[in-house]
């Protein structure tokens, strides 16, 4: 086994609709899409079986799986539990397993199916409880549709439910996302991932913000909202341990701390990316060429960082560390590089924590309150090759 264990992430690039902030590799499901989607699966589930296996002999079961897009149940039931089957058939029993969905894509039926397949974990992108904002964002479904689906996965067999909300969205106010963090907490999920608006380029949103045409809140509103977030979730239980991301005591997602520990994990699908053996790589992104590939016996992996030096290995290291509350262990920074970590970066580190940016005890150097909120700041200050 791995030290760390391991990870498999695979990527289903469909969605019902695109939203209008989305700039992830997925397409809008046509008219054509249940033949492609078949298809698509196959191919998906021959790569997991060429891939995991050898992985697992050197590592052990597999330690998270977590199905992302996209929208992974934009594929009907069927497909989408063949691939768990391979998954497990492939790498063994995970002790966590994610999918996400949109509320707007599953029933009661259809996550039982889910449950029955392996599934422990969902994460459900909610977004907001304001049927208004949702429209505005291109989500397909309603408040009440969250809070049915919550209800369903209960139902269903679920007792590890994740909810995404989003702040700083298109006239959302304050007292907008006050309520939807009410509607969130009477749910009461294990855990809550929170992110502000990001305007993508090549979205909509690009295009309507170059048009003049998206009302945007201020800076000074959207640092209140996030304020408040960082307070209100906190006050409820949900201890937060990582930048964009709280959960009850336990219910941390352990395949996504994954990422930010440097544990090793599988990237399976079009537009997936893993990280083995201290290589990073993106598999081919367009779903079309992913299938003919993966069918004709072919290498859809193009390596991310073929120029990587131990220093960029280092920078990598310490800020997806610095993601979370307990921040980089020095003594796994030593074991990793074998170097300590002072003799790197301790002009660095006496800068950020003079700023009151870092903090450091027992073996561990975190980001402040203040450090997560200017959290680009620190982790440019550990990049050496500027």
């Amino acid at each position: 086994m791995s030290k760390k264990g391991w990870g498999i992430y695979a990527h289903i690039p469909y969605c019902v609709k695109k939203c209008a902030y989305c700039d992830f590799v997925s397409s809008a499901v046509g008219t054509s899409a249940s033949v492609e989607m078949e298809d698509y699966a196959a191919a998906l589930r021959a790569e997991i079986l060429r891939e995991a296996l050898p992985l697992r002999a050197r590592w052990g079961d597999v330690t998270t799986v977590y199905l992302g897009g996209g929208t992974p149940t934009a594929l009907p039931a069927a497909l989408l539990t063949q691939i768990l089957a391979t998954i497990r058939e492939a790498a063994g029993e995970p002790l966590e397993c994610t999918v996400e969905a949109n509320p707007g894509t599953v029933d009661e039926e259809y996550l039982a199916q889910l449950r029955v397949a392996g599934a422990n974990r969902l994460s459900l992108g909610v977004q907001s409880f304001d049927d208004r904002l949702l429209c505005a964002i291109g989500r397909i479904h309603t408040a009440e549709e969250a809070r049915a689906a919550v209800r369903a996965a209960r139902a269903a067999g679920f007792d590890n439910i994740s909810l995404d909300l989003m702040y700083a969205l298109p006239t959302q106010t304050l007292a907008d996302l006050r309520r939807s963090v009410n509607e969130a907490l009477a749910l009461a999920p294990e855990h809550i991932s929170v992110y502000g608006l990001i305007v993508e380029e090549g979205t909509p949103f690009a295009a309507a913000e170059a048009a003049g045409r998206l009302a945007l809140p201020d800076e000074d509103a959207a640092e209140e909202m996030y304020d408040y977030l960082m307070a209100e979730l906190p006050a409820h239980g949900y201890r937060r341990y990582e930048i964009s991301n709280f959960a009850r005591a336990g219910y941390e997602s352990r395949h996504n701390l994954g990422y930010w520990q440097n544990v090793p994990y599988l990237g399976v699908g079009a537009a997936a990316h893993g990280y083995i053996d201290g290589v990073r790589w993106g598999n081919e992104t367009d779903a079309r060429r992913y299938i003919r590939a993966i069918h004709a016996g072919e290498n859809v992996r193009t390596p991310e960082d073929a120029e990587r030096t131990a220093t960029n290995a280092m920078e990598e290291y310490a800020f997806l560390a610095l993601r979370t509350a307990e921040g980089i262990d020095e003594a796994d920074f030593c074991r990793t590089f074998g170097v300590n970590i002072d003799d790197v970066y301790s002009s660095v580190i006496e800068q950020q924590i003079g700023h009151k940016l870092l903090c450091r005890a027992q073996g561990h150097i975190a980001l402040t309150a203040a450090g997560m909120k200017l959290g680009n700041e620190v982790f440019a200050a550990f990049l050496q090759e500027k």
